[in-house]
């Protein structure tokens, strides 16, 4: 059993994780409520997820999340969904009922109805911080930085190995936008008997790339999670350049619990296994082998 997550600021996740799947619960079922918790809770919004994330251009709240299984097919994802606070729920659903694996917009707030969930007017999905960073983006064109998507993966003790992400996208971003957050392959990929792997920072830019499935490839040839993090960020690197590569950070998690990550930014995440007590947090800083080797990683 093990589980990982991306940022500083997924530790009460992973942890929540760490006494789900302990329980005995499902890899799905875990990722699946420790997402919900985060999205659906106004403090965690300035992280960019869920309830209390930044609007787009126009003000309204859209969010993006996904869940991937590692059997074969088993992917569910909604876009630019509006007013719904946990929206990890959705994409859960689209995963089982849905003959489609990604709805977006307006198709997606009507699945969300059909399927029982409430959806709720704009105002009630931001905060008072959210409000005002918008507001000042109006008056001032006053920006905020970050690309905080939250990542989770999760190895239960029957074997099963599934990953889930979620976020409200870049802030102020033009209406209908999609990162590659609920993207497979690009946000987030799992294979079993293999592993699972997930992306997060500049979404416009991963896209192009499908990160997450190349390090779960990797490891399917046999590299550690580490290796493979760090080999794919290199490829990248060798196809943007080294000074002027984005931001992207990459967390994997095999079958035999191991976890890795490799970033071009310093970037905090957290991890359990089995054998440990709490999570533990971790911090990858750039360390690529086309640099002069001063990064580590501890």
């Amino acid at each position: 059993m093990a589980a990982v997550g991306t940022w500083a600021f997924s530790e009460p996740a992973v942890d929540r994780l760490r006494c789900l799947i302990s329980a005995g619960r499902h890899a799905t079922d875990a990722v699946e409520e420790a997402l919900a918790e985060v999205e659906n809770d106004p403090e965690t919004g300035h992280h960019i997820v869920g309830r209390g994330g930044f609007p787009n251009s126009g003000g309204v709240l859209e969010c993006d999340a996904a869940i991937m299984e590692g059997r074969a097919g088993r992917f569910g994802a909604v876009a630019a969904l509006r007013g719904v606070g946990s929206p990890v729920h959705v994409a859960r659903r689209v995963m089982d009922r849905s003959p489609h694996s990604l709805l977006v917009g307006e198709g997606a707030v009507a699945f969300a109805k059909e399927q029982g969930f409430t959806v709720e007017p704009n105002d009630s999905m931001l905060t008072a911080h959210s409000t005002q960073a918008y507001q000042e983006y109006v008056d001032k064109q006053q920006r905020v930085s970050g690309h905080d998507t939250l990542g989770l993966i999760a190895l239960d003790n029957m074997g099963n190995i599934t990953v889930g992400v979620s976020t409200s996208g870049a802030p102020f971003k033009s209406p209908g936008r999609v990162g590659d957050s609920p993207l497979p392959g690009c946000g987030l990929y799992a294979e079993n008997m293999v592993g699972a792997a997930a992306a997060t920072g500049d979404g416009d830019k991963i896209m192009c790339y499908c990160p997450s499935f190349h390090v779960v490839q990797l490891m399917k040839q046999g590299s550690s999670p580490s290796d493979a993090c760090q080999a794919v960020l290199d490829g990248i690197i060798r196809r943007t350049s080294p000074d002027r590569c984005f931001e992207i950070g990459l967390i994997a998690l095999n079958m035999k619990g191991e976890v890795g990550a490799a970033s071009s930014v310093e970037f905090p995440y957290t991890c359990w296994n089995q054998d440990k007590a709490s999570v533990e947090k971790r911090t990858n800083r750039p360390h690529s082998i086309l640099s002069d080797g001063g990064g580590n990683r501890k």
